[in-house]
């Protein structure tokens, strides 16, 4: 064979081949622009990093019921616990990248790697929207000798110290509190116990002086005329608790408290982020969502992917100066 036929035949060769893997790459572009066009196809999983009939699983629920009618797909929730949500965490960042799987991310994504309890922070989630904001609340008993947080404040001065509960070391709440208490200038205990419901449980047993949790949390007992709330840490006054004064609005900068929201791994589509962040948008907005945060006292809060990132780097800087303060890191 001469030079001449054996370099047509290599040609003829190179052709197929290209040709080949042309209509390969074609095949699988398509398949996967027909993947995105088309999500979603099958079932969708939230993973929830803490227990089943806790706040934040019940928070997955009622948006996973509502998002299913905007998805047409079932959606399950796949409570993944431990290391106070360090490891549910950890499970929504390594999921597969396709858009089925969906983390109910929390103010826990900022704590915990500021303690060193978990090797990942919120840059390594694509982070699609807030649903909602708790702002810390202060309270006290229905007859404490005060009515006002000027009162509170005067009453702590005169007597030198006031006992505050709140939901455990390093949690939100603690932080919250501990702000307040730098900004107010007041000479306080932090009394830390395991969960919200105990540090209600001690303030209505005049055990503490006061209580700083989530208004959503001692809505029963201030309804029950066992407790007062004196101010919140909210942007604005709530729309489930319209009668309770922020403490911006007294003159005093503490805004604070615990959130949660939606991401989802690194690499998703932006068709398919864009398809996830519509479907629950509108699930958030449902009249069965919207009824379901009333009963629930859940302060809805909704904020765009982009405020989504910058509120909670701002808050990571913030908690972090906090930390050293309080020696929690």
């Amino acid at each position: 064979m001469t030079t001449h036929n054996k370099f047509l035949d290599s040609l003829c060769w190179l052709v197929v081949v290209l040709g080949v893997v042309g209509l390969l790459f074609l095949r699988f572009h398509r398949a996967g622009d027909e993947a995105v066009s088309n999500f979603p196809t099958r079932t969708l999983t939230i993973i929830c990093p803490y227990a089943a009939g806790g706040g934040t699983d019940l928070f997955a629920r009622g948006l996973a019921r509502a998002a299913e009618k905007e998805l047409g797909q079932t959606i399950t929730v796949n409570n993944v616990t431990g290391g106070a949500g360090a490891i549910g965490h950890a499970a929504g960042i390594i999921a597969p990248p396709d858009g089925y799987t969906v983390t109910a991310v929390t103010f826990e994504l900022v704590s915990l790697p500021l303690q060193g309890l978990a090797p990942f922070t919120h840059e390594d989630f694509e982070l699609l929207m807030r649903v909602n904001m708790d702002p810390g609340a202060l309270a006290v008993q229905a007859d404490f000798p005060a009515d006002t947080l000027e009162e509170f404040i005067a009453w702590a001065h005169e007597n030198r110290s006031v006992q505050i509960a709140n939901s455990g070391p390093g949690s939100s709440f603690h932080l919250a509190s501990a702000r307040m208490s730098e900004v107010l200038d007041l000479p306080v205990s932090h009394i830390p116990f395991n969960g919200a419901s105990p540090a209600i449980t001690a303030l209505v047993g005049g055990h503490v002086d006061a209580v700083v949790v989530g208004p959503g949390e001692m809505q029963v007992q201030v309804e029950a005329g066992n407790l007062k709330v004196l101010a919140v840490m909210g942007e604005e006054r709530l729309e489930l608790f319209p009668d309770f004064p922020t403490f911006r609005e007294l003159g005093y900068d503490v805004v604070m408290g615990t959130w949660r929201g939606l991401a989802v791994p690194k690499g998703i589509p932006p068709e398919i982020q864009e398809r996830l962040t519509e479907a629950f948008l509108a699930a958030m907005h449902s009249e069965e969502f919207r009824t379901f945060a009333r009963r629930g006292g859940l302060n809805l809060a909704f904020t765009d992917a982009e405020a989504f990132r910058q509120s909670v780097q701002e808050q990571s800087e913030q908690i972090d100066a906090l930390m050293e303060r309080l020696e929690l890191k």
